[in-house]
């Protein structure tokens, strides 16, 4: 679920659209059905899903992507579906009519596959041929305008998968090392501080605030964290207090999403929910609903309990659009309790 928080993109004829639709989501659907939501002529978000298996009823998935994009404020939308039209049809008849259920007016409804598209909206052969309208991606002026302005498609969702897998080879083997070194650190420290059983005692929280500053500083002047930095680093981040003094200070720019991909790719697997958590956060920040949702997929596959990837899951299936955090930490994040006795601001732990 992808919020068109970018530059925009001229759509004048299904051929744009279709063109479009890679840099919306970040990669080329396949086997997909995608609902571009407009408000007034302006694409304001898209959505995607799988399509639904043969035999399967494809109504649950259509409600879920009507409700998504209702919660929008958006007044109409085009539906396309990615594949053969035995799976393609039912899904964007589905889809359409739960659409139209909710109030929005559905404008087209495609089917692309091998370089062509058609409507089913269209039934003139002159400009909709019945073997379908031959397109180049690569030709437009959308696509042009799109590379122009920095957007991204890359060739498939696996593609973004891999921009957050973990780093293997002599990398692994640095980061073992260096995490060793780390928990011995821990180790050390609260031994000295004697808060071997405080969770998030003092010194271990001023090492955390120190090693976040460091770590935010460093990257946004361009440079990387060494093995021991990043160890250190997510060690301290299994800490709650030490997450969200990180948290409160992600936000949706480059160099916040380039920073927690780094720590996240690199950090030993049973510390990757912290950043990994940070990383969809400030992914979803940005309007980059999809590298948000991978980078979730893989915390919630090693830790299904870890209630902030779940929270942030949440959002996402939900279509909760970034601008509700305008402000951001000065406002609550849907789902997080915040009360103000007197002064102090106290946030429910997640």
């Amino acid at each position: 679920m992808t919020p068109t928080d970018r530059p925009r993109l001229a759509v004048r004829s299904p051929a744009d659209l279709i063109a479009a639709v890679p840099y919306l989501l970040g990669f080329h659907p396949a086997d997909s059905v995608v609902v571009v939501a407009l408000r007034g002529r302006q694409v304001i978000f898209a959505a995607r899903g799988d399509l639904p298996q043969p035999g399967a009823d494809p109504q649950p998935a259509a409600r879920h992507l009507a409700e998504v994009i209702g919660r929008q404020g958006a007044e109409s939308a085009t539906v396309v579906g990615y594949g053969p039209p035995d799976r393609v049809t039912g899904a964007v008849d589905a889809v359409g009519e739960a659409l139209s259920e909710a109030g929005l007016i559905v404008l087209d409804a495609l089917r692309v596959t091998d370089g062509r598209w058609w409507s089913y909206f269209c039934t003139e052969p002159d400009c909709c041929p019945p073997d379908g309208t031959p397109y180049d991606p690569a030709a437009s002026e959308v696509s042009a305008a799109a590379v122009f302005a920095g957007q991204v498609a890359l060739p498939d969702r696996d593609a973004l998968t891999a921009q957050v897998a973990p780093l293997d080879g002599p990398v692994r083997v640095a980061m073992r090392r260096a995490t060793v070194r780390a928990r011995r650190r821990m180790m050390a420290l609260t031994e000295e501080s004697a808060e071997a059983v405080l969770v998030g005692g003092r010194s271990v929280r001023s090492a955390g605030v120190a090693a976040v500053r460091t770590a935010f500083r460093r990257h946004r002047r361009g440079e990387r964290l060494s093995d021991d930095e990043v160890a250190w680093l997510t060690v301290l981040l299994t800490q709650v207090p030490v997450r969200d003094h990180a948290w409160e200070r992600t936000d949706g720019r480059d160099a916040d999403i380039s920073l927690w991909t780094d720590v996240f790719r690199r950090a030993e697997p049973e510390l990757i929910a912290a950043p990994g958590s940070l990383l969809a956060f400030a992914a979803w920040r940005a309007g980059q609903g999809a590298l948000a949702a991978v980078a979730l997929e893989r915390v919630l596959a090693d830790r299904p309990d870890y209630s902030l990837a779940l929270l942030l899951d949440d959002l996402l299936r939900r279509g909760v659009p970034p601008s509700e955090l305008d402000g951001w930490p000065a406002v609550a994040l849907p789902g997080v309790i915040r009360r103000r006795p007197r002064r102090r601001i106290n946030r429910r732990r997640i």
